[in-house]
């Protein structure tokens, strides 16, 4: 599997799936995180964000890439489009990652548009929530039983916002998490609503070759 994750600022993506996609490089899919915005506006610390998200990529495995808009101005049409579009066809990416549309901050809901547009072919498009979303209504969770401690160094990575935005709070994330998997019947989850949502349940070979298993008939003599 080839997943793009995609968020407005640094520490959007690990706040919102960064556990989901350790999961999903611990089962060797490969991941590519595509950051709209270089966070400029944010609360800053002596390490600027960019090398901040540098670091949360690396320790994830991921490859990065940065659309270049202006923090606070990200905008919901065909800029963003092209952009999210070009970075999924480069990666050929068919598991997408993004912000739900209902938040109080407008880079927020471009990105959640442009990708929902530029995704309109990818069979799976998952939203994830920040802690500025309006309203959230998950249909899909991931049980991140294994995974919460990576989450939580990948937000450590960006040591500015941990810091000094109030909202990066590592104690809510936990408690969260918590809350997340009470409402999937788990221990720990991360939540997600779908655009759309495609399950694969095709039975696979290791090499990721499909197969089909023949059950002969017994013989009897």
């Amino acid at each position: 599997m080839r997943v793009l994750a995609i968020g407005a600022h640094p520490d959007d993506i690990e706040l919102g799936c960064g556990a989901t996609l350790a999961a999903h490089r611990q089962r060797g899919d490969e991941i590519a995180m595509l950051i709209m915005t270089s966070g400029e506006q944010g609360p800053q610390a002596s390490r600027s964000r960019v090398h901040e998200q540098t670091e949360a990529a690396e320790l994830l495995g991921a490859s990065l890439h940065w659309a270049g808009f202006e923090d606070g101005a990200v905008p919901e049409g065909r800029a963003s489009i092209d952009v999210i579009q070009r970075v999924a066809r480069q990666f050929r990416a068919d598991t997408i990652y993004t912000h739900s549309a209902r938040d109080t901050h407008q880079d927020h809901r471009a990105t959640s548009y442009a990708s929902v547009a530029a995704a309109r072919r990818s069979c799976r498009v998952l939203l994830y929530e920040s802690p500025s979303s309006t309203s959230f209504d998950p249909s899909v969770y991931v049980d991140i039983s294994e995974h919460l401690e990576t989450k939580l160094t990948l937000i450590r990575a960006h040591l500015s916002q941990v810091l000094k935005n109030g909202l990066v709070d590592l104690e809510a994330v936990e408690a969260q998490a918590r809350y997340r998997g009470f409402m999937a019947r788990g221990r720990l989850a991360e939540a997600f609503e779908t655009d759309r949502f495609t399950w694969d349940l095709s039975p696979t070979a290791p090499d990721g070759v499909t197969t089909i298993d023949l059950v002969q008939p017994e013989v009897r003599p």
